[in-house]
């Protein structure tokens, strides 16, 4: 695998959040490796982004839940890539999870497990090459546990602690480490929720404050900043109270 500086590989490629920030990445002239399931789906993107410029975009297979074979994976890259986006997540059914296990391990393998997976070996290379740039789409859900969304919640608060851990650990080998928080989010895994519009992230809004976090070097973002707030008021809630509540 050779060195390449201004190059991108995006994890989960295919979600609606990836997709905004390929077309980003794709317009500040990334060369851009498209990794997911659906390798047609991201076979019509890497041709609609190609049109659009000057890059070359390139399509892998990826399954977040295949662990055995993430070191292949990587290993088959023909760059290193310059920034690393790892997009892919999976809500889930809250109340399917408390009752079969099997979903509740796909809810916990998808948005954790498979994210550590592949980043320690991401990770480790950039702090070999003494750079790198890893953003990790993680959620307000991790911020406290809530009765409604729990099972994905404690996930995403385990892959935003691994990050602040790969952040403090990697930084004086000169890898960047951001966490993105967009809160809700118009998306497909969405679209059954009935979200406020005042709270809710649109892709492309996701997309633009990954390259702003990007090129400022950024550590934790909320995308909209209401939910910074929002989530440290309710971190300050006294567990008394707050096991009271429907939330």
């Amino acid at each position: 695998m050779t060195q390449s500086t201004k190059s991108a590989l995006l994890l989960g490629a295919g979600s609606d959040m990836a997709v905004a920030i390929a077309h980003q990445l794709a317009s500040r002239g990334y060369d851009l490796v498209l990794a997911g399931r659906d390798k047609d789906y991201l076979s019509g993107l890497a041709t609609d982004l190609s049109i659009r410029g000057t890059i070359q975009v390139s399509v892998q297979y990826f399954d977040a839940l295949d662990y055995g074979s993430h070191e292949a994976f990587y290993a088959s890259l023909a760059h290193v890539p310059e920034v690393t986006v790892c997009a892919f997540g999976y809500l889930g059914d809250q109340e399917k999870g408390l009752t079969d296990f099997k979903e509740a391990q796909r809810i916990l393998g998808t948005n954790y497990i498979g994210a550590v997976s592949i980043l320690n070996l991401i990770a480790t290379d950039y702090a070999r090459l003494k750079r790198g740039t890893i953003v990790g789409i993680s959620s307000v859900a991790g911020d406290r546990g809530r009765g409604s969304n729990f099972l994905y919640g404690s996930a995403k608060a385990g892959f935003s602690a691994y990050l602040s851990g790969l952040r403090n650990r990697f930084y004086k080998e000169g890898v960047s480490v951001i966490t993105v928080k967009p809160g809700f989010a118009a998306t497909r895994m969405t679209a059954h929720l009935h979200l406020p519009p005042a709270l809710t992230a649109s892709p492309e809004q996701v997309g633009q404050s990954v390259i702003r976090a990007i090129s400022h070097k950024k550590d934790t973002i909320y995308v909209k900043s209401v939910w910074k707030w929002l989530m440290l008021a309710i971190r300050m809630i006294p567990e008394p109270f707050f096991k009271k509540m429907s939330l």
